[in-house]
């Protein structure tokens, strides 16, 4: 193939740059400041919110003002007053309003056993050692789950939550007692920070 063939495209393309060029190097002028720009305070919008004074909170009581009894609600109040809430008396207005929920989730877990690599015979014999290999097993479990939410009881916003999931015993001691420390558990974040 001649070199001229080559060159040929090279040159065309080369020609095609010295062409007019399209765009032209005018701008528009710059727009005037938005309003907010001439005063100088601060934007309330671009800051986060203030923290939290969790320390404000002292007294409590249920959302629906009742209670709903059960080993659940004394596993609550009694996690409640492990961080120092009370709760509110007869006709005072509480600080707080607790909502606590239990609930049953499956969960999958998986156990990994190794079998083999045993000792056989005596140093330098070729079965001495072998080889090892896992066999995992994945199975379902039902947990309980308790939820507990703490609302301020002046603007109703959601101020804390926290969770904590437990297996469910034997036998109801088994089951008080894993209750109760899954809702210490789920108080444990309280107050964050």
């Amino acid at each position: 193939m001649p070199r001229y063939l080559l060159i040929l495209p090279l040159f065309a393309a080369l020609a095609a740059c010295q062409s007019q060029n399209p765009y032209s190097n005018t701008s528009l002028p710059i727009p005037p400041a938005p309003a907010q720009a001439t005063n100088p305070g601060l934007d309330p919008g671009s800051y986060p919110a203030a923290p939290l004074d969790y320390g404000q909170y002292r007294s409590w009581n249920w959302t629906d003002g009742t209670g709903f009894g059960g080993p659940l609600q004394d596993a609550v109040s009694e996690a409640l007053d492990q961080r120092g809430l009370r709760p509110a008396r007869t006709n005072a207005p509480a600080d707080l309003h607790v909502s606590a929920h239990l609930s049953s989730e499956q969960r999958t877990r998986q156990t990994t056993d190794y079998y083999g690599g045993g000792y056989y015979g005596g140093w330098g014999d070729p079965w001495y050692g072998g080889a090892s290999y896992p066999v995992t097993r994945t199975y379902v479990v039902t947990v309980s789950v308790v939820r507990i939410a703490l609302f301020d009881a002046r603007s109703n916003q959601q101020v804390w939550s926290g969770s904590a999931e437990y297996d469910n015993g034997d036998n109801r001691s088994d089951q008080a007692r894993a209750l109760r420390e899954a809702a210490r558990k789920a108080m444990d974040g309280y107050p964050p920070g």
